[in-house]
C-alpha cells in the first residue's frame, strides 16, 4: 500500500478500534489492514497501537498523529468535495436578503446572471431588517456598515458615497448653503435606521472649531424611497447614496450640496454562511456579483447642468 493508504487504514482502525471493523470499511482484509499500520510504524519509526490478544489502544504518540492525520484526512474530503461541486451545474433556489434601496444596483445586473445561470431560481428579499442568515436559512445577503457575525463569509462590494440633496424649487426659496454652517435654519429630511432606531449621521465634515449647524427636521423616516421622494417634492435638504441620487441629480429634479465638505464613504458587503463546503450556485453568484458590482472608489454623480 501506498502511503496515503497507510494513513487511511491507520485513523480508521484509530476510529473503530479494531483492524477487522476499519477492513469493513475500507473494503479491505483485516491482515491487509493490520500490515499497512505495521509498515506505517517502520516508515515513522514509532509505535502507533498497542497490541494485546484482546484489545489494540493507540499510544500517546499514535494518539497525536491520529489527531493530525485526522484533520489531513478531512481536508482532502473537503477537496475533493469541492472539487465535485465545482464542476456540477449550479442549480435550485438562491434566497438572497437586501436592503430596499440596492435594488437600484442589483436590478440591472441580474438578467446577464439568469441567463447564465438558467438553473439557478433567484429567491430577492427587499427588506430593511438584518435577517439572521443561519436561522432564516438565507443563502446570500448584501448589508453596509459593521460586520459582527463571525460565523459569516464576507466579500467587499462596491463603496458608495452620502450626498447631501435638494430639489432646485427649495434651493431657489431657501438659498443654497455654501458651507456647512450656511445650514443653520435649513429644513431637513431625516432617516432613521429601521433596526437601531437612531438617525443616519449626516457626514459632514467641519472646518475649525463650532458645532453641527442647527436645522428644523420636518419629516423623519425609515424608507430610503421615501426619503428621496420627500426631498424632490422640495420638503428640505436629505442624506443619500450616490447610486440613489443619480437619476434624479441627471435628469435636474435634483442637485448635491456642499460636495465639497462631506466625507466617509460606505461600503456594501456580500455575506454566506461560513459552510465547509460552498454550493455551486452561492459560489456563481457572489463571483459574480463581486465581479460586476466591485469598485475600486466611489462612483460620485457628475454635477448636474443648471439651465
Amino acid at each position: 500500500m501506498d502511503r496515503l493508504s497507510g494513513l487511511t487504514a491507520f485513523v480508521r482502525t484509530a476510529d473503530l478500534g479494531s483492524f477487522v471493523a476499519a477492513g469493513r470499511v475500507l473494503g479491505l482484509s483485516a491482515s491487509a489492514v493490520g500490515k499497512a499500520v505495521t509498515n506505517l510504524e517502520k516508515q515513522l519509526g514509532v509505535r502507533l497501537f498497542q497490541r494485546s490478544t484482546r484489545s489494540l489502544r493507540l499510544t500517546e504518540e499514535g494518539r497525536l498523529f491520529h489527531e493530525r492525520c485526522r484533520r489531513v484526512l478531512d481536508d482532502l474530503d473537503d477537496a475533493e468535495a469541492s472539487l465535485a461541486r465545482a464542476v456540477a451545474a449550479p442549480r435550485g433556489r438562491l434566497r438572497v436578503s437586501v436592503p430596499i434601496v440596492s435594488y437600484h444596483l442589483l436590478l440591472p445586473v441580474l438578467p446577464d446572471f439568469i441567463e447564465r445561470y438558467p438553473e439557478v431560481e433567484l429567491d430577492l428579499d427587499f427588506n430593511d431588517r438584518i435577517v439572521d442568515l443561519i436561522d432564516e436559512e438565507v443563502d446570500v445577503a448584501i448589508r453596509s456598515g459593521d460586520l459582527p457575525d463571525s460565523r459569516l463569509m464576507s466579500r467587499a462590494l462596491r463603496p458608495f458615497r452620502l450626498l447631501l440633496c435638494a430639489a432646485p424649487t427649495y434651493l431657489a426659496d431657501h438659498g443654497a448653503p455654501e458651507c456647512p454652517r450656511d445650514l443653520d435654519g435649513h429644513r431637513a429630511v431625516r432617516f432613521r435606521f429601521p433596526n437601531s432606531r437612531k438617525l443616519q449621521d449626516w457626514p459632514i465634515v467641519m472646518s475649525g472649531p463650532g458645532t453641527m449647524p442647527l436645522m428644523q427636521t420636518v419629516l423623519t423616516c425609515n424608507n430610503m424611497e421615501a426619503l428621496r421622494g420627500a426631498v424632490i417634492s422640495g420638503l428640505g435638504i436629505g442624506c443619500m447614496p450616490d447610486f440613489l441620487a443619480r437619476g434624479p441629480l441627471a435628469d435636474g429634479t435634483l442637485r448635491t450640496v456642499l460636495d465639497a465638505h462631506l466625507d466617509v464613504p460606505g461600503q456594501f458587503h456580500l455575506l454566506w454562511p461560513s459552510n465547509r463546503h460552498l454550493s455551486p450556485k452561492v459560489r456563481v453568484f457572489v463571483d459574480y456579483l463581486s465581479e460586476r458590482l466591485f469598485a475600486d472608489r466611489c462612483e460620485i454623480p457628475a454635477a448636474p447642468l443648471v439651465p
